[in-house]
């Protein structure tokens, strides 16, 4: 296909503002990239291409027009806003409303409300439900009498729907997380980095705990505290080379850490801590950034009190997130490793 039959070419000889979001065009001859609708010179077709996202413009080396960047930033608020608008919506509904019903809400076509949704918050809408219903089943089996009781109100509309799901959405039996995690092995071990001492947790569905301290039995007493009647299990010699593994990574950020992780935390902390995971090694991003990127940009706050409830260190990149000044804030682990993570990711330590 030719530039001139591309659909997308006539969308920017229409100068089509309903095109806007889907896709934007870089001008080989400018450097720049711009909206569908840009009021700009029009270009020769030979001497553009296409992006479905500005940050891909911006990886491939295009820069922003003046004005592509005055709009990309009226744009993200807009999609901050209908995101968070959806959010609502989905914790709010008593089943998950459907990708059409959120499409139609925030005036999208299904295709583009789905790649807004994930592009803000790190998931997709059924994702979001789900973590939210996750949460509600949680919370509830804390706090009801019965397991069924808490399955309905969370919106689950057979108890069968349920137990098939349940080990995605708590990672054992709902009986045994109602008793606090019993007849669940845990397998730990603790060892040492540069960083100080270190203990490594794993459940049968992955990585669930990266403690740092200077004290390993405090961390032992930790992880005890955070699976309070789950089987701790010391590690074998199998285990020991998946800790020698995490402390490489320590070690050495650029090595990267492909390994399953068990997540267990409520719909918005799984949105925070999937912003965190994409922030690239070596960069930092603020708790503002990070709000605005979920789609909570007033919620700086609660972005900081879910880096500080992750259990899950480096993997977990909440090292990542300083002030808006750039200074170091707080560091569940101590702000003086917080400040030796970053510097051997700056400097590619390896």
């Amino acid at each position: 296909m030719t530039i001139e039959q591309d659909p997308r070419w006539a969308a920017i000889v229409a100068r089509d503002s309903n095109a806007d979001g889907s896709f934007v065009y870089g001008v080989k001859t400018t450097g720049v990239y711009c909206r569908p609708s840009s009021a700009s010179r029009l270009p020769r077709p030979e001497n553009i291409e296409f992006f479905d996202t500005p940050a891909q413009a911006e990886a491939a080396g295009y820069r922003p027009s003046k004005r592509a960047s005055g709009d990309q930033t009226q744009l993200a608020a807009h999609h901050a806003q209908l995101v968070a608008d959806a959010c609502r919506h989905i914790e709010q509904a008593a089943t998950a409303p459907s990708l059409n019903t959120l499409a139609d809400r925030a005036g999208l076509s299904p295709f583009h409300f789905h790649r807004v949704f994930r592009a803000v918050t790190g998931l997709t809408p059924k994702g979001y439900a789900n973590a939210h219903r996750s949460r509600k089943v949680r919370d509830g089996l804390k706090g009801q009498h019965s397991v069924t009781a808490a399955l309905y109100d969370a919106g689950f509309n057979s108890n069968s729907r349920f137990y098939e799901a349940a080990d995605q959405v708590l990672g054992m039996k709902p009986s045994d997380y109602k008793a606090g995690g019993a007849h669940n092995a845990i397998w730990f071990a603790v060892g040492q980095c540069s960083l100080g001492a270190i203990l490594v947790a794993q459940s049968s569905r992955g990585v669930c705990a990266i403690l740092l301290g200077d004290d390993p039995e405090q961390l032992l007493r930790d992880l005890q505290d955070q699976f309070p009647k789950a089987e701790l299990v010391g590690a074998d010699g199998p285990f020991e080379r998946l800790v020698a593994q995490v402390v490489g990574f320590v070690e050495a950020p650029a090595l990267g850490l492909d390994l399953p992780l068990d997540l267990r935390g409520t719909a918005f902390q799984e949105r925070v801590w999937q912003a965190l995971r994409d922030i690239p090694v070596g960069s930092t991003a603020s708790y503002a950034q990070i709000a605005q990127r979920i789609g909570a940009p007033k919620s700086f706050r609660a972005v900081a009190q879910a880096c500080g409830a992750n259990s899950l260190a480096v993997a977990i990149p909440c090292h990542r997130v300083v002030r808006s000044d750039g200074e170091l804030s707080g560091y569940r682990w101590g702000v003086a490793r917080k400040q030796a993570l970053l510097e051997r990711e700056r400097n590619g330590k390896s």
